[in-house]
């Protein structure tokens, strides 16, 4: 199961809305095929496992262990649990039950109804973990939501307005190694959310330049649509979703979609209902420290991914406060990266 799991990380950014799941075949001890979910609208992870066997007459003594309940509707693929039962393997071991609700046990009764030995919950912490994605999305009605921001030395996240150039463009606070990483993440989330103050003073493509992979959705708070054309988010060159109160179909760009908010409620609610409603498992949030602080004080986030670096400004845009268990502290070059967890 561990090697499951390990090998189900492939799959991270590229499968989504799909789990990203793990597959191992055993047979006598011996490892005979693995496989990881393909990306979405491709084969899951059974199948790949399945099919990387060169013996297939193996398959009818062998055991699969796979990190989550294996599906029974047919979606884009066929069923998986029907491919298992085909292939008469006489074993499977699974991490953890899947929520949703066209499988949630219904796989494994499957299974168990064609004669298949099958064992749930090993390594299901783990298994958990892995999968928090998906569930959160399936349990909890909304996306995972990963905050990231860097900081000074003494706490801030952007300089004073005097001391920025004139025109639009990032202020470095992390060094090139923590930027390259954030273009990782937003490979591996389906979404990243930015506030207008963000666009207008940083001009953001919000691409994955840095890193190879899919380019998340680019979602835009833009309250009285301040921004303009000029700016990259509305480019058309990658996915994006303004939301805004202006109702005005006449103001909107096209091949940009728009979604009306009421500012004078729960924005921050009404962010995750649209996304869930959209289909999207993850966001990552990347600022600025109002957008940040509104998902903080909502209760409305997961992970916190916090640079710190060593430059001082003394004065500027304090960085967000949050409270939550520290999970990791890792250095990256001179900076330190510390990952939170909403606790």
């Amino acid at each position: 199961m561990s090697r499951a799991i390990e090998i189900a990380r492939n799959g991270l950014g590229p499968a989504a809305p799909n789990p990203m799941v793990g597959a191992v075949l055993v047979h006598d001890g011996q490892l005979i095929g693995e496989g990881f979910t393909s990306p979405y609208g491709g084969p899951h992870a059974e199948v790949n496992a399945i099919g990387s066997v060169a013996d297939k007459a193996l398959l009818k003594k062998a055991t699969l262990y796979v990190t989550l309940e294996p599906c029974s509707h047919f979606g884009k693929t066929p069923p998986c649990a029907d491919l298992i039962i085909k292939h008469k393997i006489p074993s499977v071991v699974v991490g953890l039950l899947d929520p949703h609700e066209k499988v949630a046990g219904q796989g494994i009764a499957k299974l168990r109804n064609a004669g298949v030995d099958v064992i749930t919950g090993i390594l299901e912490s783990e298994c958990r973990d892995h999968h928090k994605r998906f569930l959160t999305f399936h349990e909890k009605k909304r996306p995972y939501i990963v905050l990231k921001w860097a900081e000074t030395a003494d706490g801030f996240i952007a300089p004073d307005t005097t001391e920025r150039n004139e025109n639009p463009e990032p202020y470095w606070i992390s060094n090139s190694y923590s930027r390259q990483l954030t273009h990782k993440w937003r490979s591996e989330e389906q979404a990243i959310l930015v506030g207008t103050n963000t666009v207008l003073e940083d001009n953001p493509k919000l691409d994955v330049r840095q890193w190879t992979g899919k380019n998340p959705l680019r979602v835009v708070l833009d309250r009285k649509l301040r921004i303009n054309g000029d700016y990259h988010v509305l480019d058309g060159s990658n996915p994006t979703l303004i939301l805004t109160e202006i109702a005005e179909a006449s103001r909107y760009y096209e091949g940009i979609d728009y979604r009306i908010l009421d500012f004078s409620k729960d924005v921050i609610s009404q962010i995750c209902s649209i996304l869930h409603e959209i289909n999207i498992l993850s966001v990552l949030v990347e600022g600025g420290a109002q957008t940040l602080q509104s998902f903080i004080d909502a209760g409305l986030w997961d992970e916190a991914r916090i640079f710190t670096g060593t430059s001082s400004f003394k004065k500027g845009i304090a960085a967000p406060h949050l409270s939550g268990k520290i999970v990791a502290s890792t250095p990256i070059g001179l900076e330190t990266l510390k990952i939170h967890y909403n606790d």
